[in-house]
């Protein structure tokens, strides 16, 4: 709030908004993405240097965390291929679109760093964590976290004067000491339920992970699972399913786990 108050005093409030819509489609992607992976954005904080999505990632994969972590750059860069392209065809369009390609590009290089907590950061944890522990890990990762604020702040003194560098800076040595948030699995029976609610059948075979089932998880519609082989196995509802959730990885199958 005070950074939006002092950008309207002197005359910054368009750029502003546009750095806020921004980091908002930015979190956005995370979100998204969570929400298909079978995992809980609670809220999205804004701060003075940006935004942040608080998930609940409880049990997820590597690789499903490094998906996650790519979302948020994936539409920034998107959109910064989409006003490109507007440009191409309507040049005139560059004078209303500059600072969003500017805002978008700038947030995309921003979270690419392999910089702890960073989306380029948390994708190097992933791939670092497969060849060493996780305490070397995090070592490395904060002598990376350091080296980049020491290159930050001598481009700030020797080549660019700009206090959003600083800002930067200090993000990348705060952040990383900072732990995540307690994570719990999705909780489906949270909402109340409509009455006339349709009903959404779905069939799966029986190598489906709760994982796969997430997926078609649909607020508007309450889901029943059909598990199949070469003949009808079970019958899963979307209450059953939360219940078998709760005491079950993401990554387990749910025929097996009702099987025994």
């Amino acid at each position: 709030m005070a950074v939006g108050l002092a950008s309207a005093l002197f005359g910054g409030l368009p750029v502003f908004v546009i750095c806020v819509l921004t980091a908002l489609l930015h979190e956005c992607g995370h979100i998204f993405c969570a929400a298909r992976l079978g995992f809980e954005c609670t809220r999205i904080s804004l701060m003075p240097f940006g935004a942040a999505a608080v998930c609940d990632i409880e049990g997820i994969s590597p690789a499903d965390e490094i998906k996650l972590a790519l979302a948020g750059p994936l539409v920034n860069l998107l959109l910064c291929v989409g006003i490109a392209g507007l440009w191409w065809f309507y040049p005139d369009s560059y004078a209303y679109t500059d600072l969003v390609f500017y805002a978008s590009g700038g947030m995309l290089v921003l979270n690419l760093l392999p910089a702890y907590p960073l989306d380029g950061g948390r994708v190097a944890r992933c791939l670092l964590e497969r060849f060493m522990s996780v305490k070397a890990c995090s070592v490395t990762l904060r002598v990376i976290n350091i080296l980049l604020v020491i290159g930050i702040v001598l481009i700030y003194v020797f080549a660019y004067r700009n206090l959003s560098l600083l800002t930067v800076a200090a993000l990348l040595f705060c952040s990383a000491l900072t732990k995540s948030p307690p994570a719990q699995k999705i909780n489906f029976a949270a909402g109340k339920k409509k009455r006339g609610r349709e009903i959404r059948y779905v069939i799966l075979n029986e190598n489906a992970t709760f994982r796969d089932a997430l997926k078609f998880v649909d607020g508007s519609r309450y889901l029943v699972l059909q598990i199949y082989a070469e003949k009808f196995l079970d019958e899963i509802t979307e209450d059953e399913l939360y219940e078998r959730l709760l005491e079950s990885n993401l990554y387990d199958k749910i025929y097996k786990s009702r099987g025994g």
